[in-house]
């Protein structure tokens, strides 16, 4: 066997090894605590860990929050994330993982490794059909970032799949060494209609991740029934969302990972590997 993977499978094996999902429920539980003091300390010191942006926040006092939860997904001001004038924005704060042309049916995870459309969505190869040779984004949500997720474009809801998997920390040294981490992990894959076709928008779940929240449903894990759950919205033209307005948020943060069909769209010319991003920013344009 190759030296190189030998020392890759070494280095990935605590992320193996780890109660991933026991850290992961701890975390929701202790996160959703009303401490008073405790939980402003802790927040101050994740601020200062973190680097955490607090002028941009609608409430800038750390006192305030009740919850380190509450402060993980607070909003910010309005106004403080402008859209730019084109076809796709940003929908998140973050840094881009990857993003490009999707090669048949396959997504590139990091260099060496890549995953299937129909693993990310649950093995449904009709839907992940819709998206071959098509595009995607992967765009992680650093401990510091802003954790709300919002639309790239306008767009009506047609489906919503939650999907069980494990626990995989997210961070760029572990998706570089875990293969298919992002069709691995616990994730919500969220299909909308669009002027421009139809595009996915699933939120990935990863190590402490306590749980994902929809705007239109709420919070969906826990529960954590360990089997794939899915909501149509065909015959409900009530949930459509604008181009900017918040679609969903991690509690404890992660990943998104967008897809869309073949032709839809060139992006940013300025985007490149590990590029830091933000919500709202020139993300592309239709292919006209």
């Amino acid at each position: 066997m190759n030296l190189n993977v030998l020392l890759n499978r070494f280095v990935s094996l605590p992320n193996y090894l780890i109660p991933k999902l026991a850290l992961t429920v701890l975390a929701g539980s202790l996160a959703s605590i009303k401490a008073g003091s405790l939980t402003t300390r802790v927040i101050r010191w994740y601020v200062d860990r973190y680097s955490v942006n607090m002028t941009e926040a609608a409430t800038t006092d750390i006192a305030s929050y009740k919850t380190f939860q509450e402060f993980f997904t607070r909003p910010l001001k309005s106004g403080a994330r402008p859209l730019a004038n084109t076809d796709f924005v940003c929908p998140v704060d973050g840094a881009i993982s990857n993003f490009g042309q999707i090669e048949c049916d396959q997504i590139l995870q990091t260099k060496g490794h890549k995953y299937s459309i129909a693993a990310l969505v649950g093995g449904d190869r009709d839907l992940a059909a819709e998206f071959e040779n098509g595009s995607y984004a992967t765009l992680y949500l650093s401990p510091g970032d802003y954790h709300r997720v919002h639309m790239p474009c306008d767009g009506r809801l047609i489906r919503m799949v939650y999907i069980p998997g494990t626990h995989f920390s997210v961070n760029p040294t572990t998706v570089s060494k875990v293969p298919g981490l992002f069709a691995r992990n616990e994730r919500v894959v969220c299909i909308f209609d669009s002027e421009f076709g139809r595009f996915a928008l699933t939120l990935v779940g990863a190590t402490i991740v306590g749980s994902m929240a929809t705007f239109w449903h709420g919070i969906i894990n826990p529960p954590r029934p360990g089997r794939v759950r899915e909501w149509n919205y065909e015959a409900d033209t009530a949930i459509c969302l604008k181009k900017g307005e918040e679609m969903g948020r991690f509690l404890l943060g992660s990943t998104v990972v967008i897809l869309f069909p073949k032709s839809t769209l060139t992006f940013n010319p300025a985007w490149s590997y590990a590029r830091q991003v933000r919500m709202g920013e020139f993300m592309g344009q239709a292919v006209q």
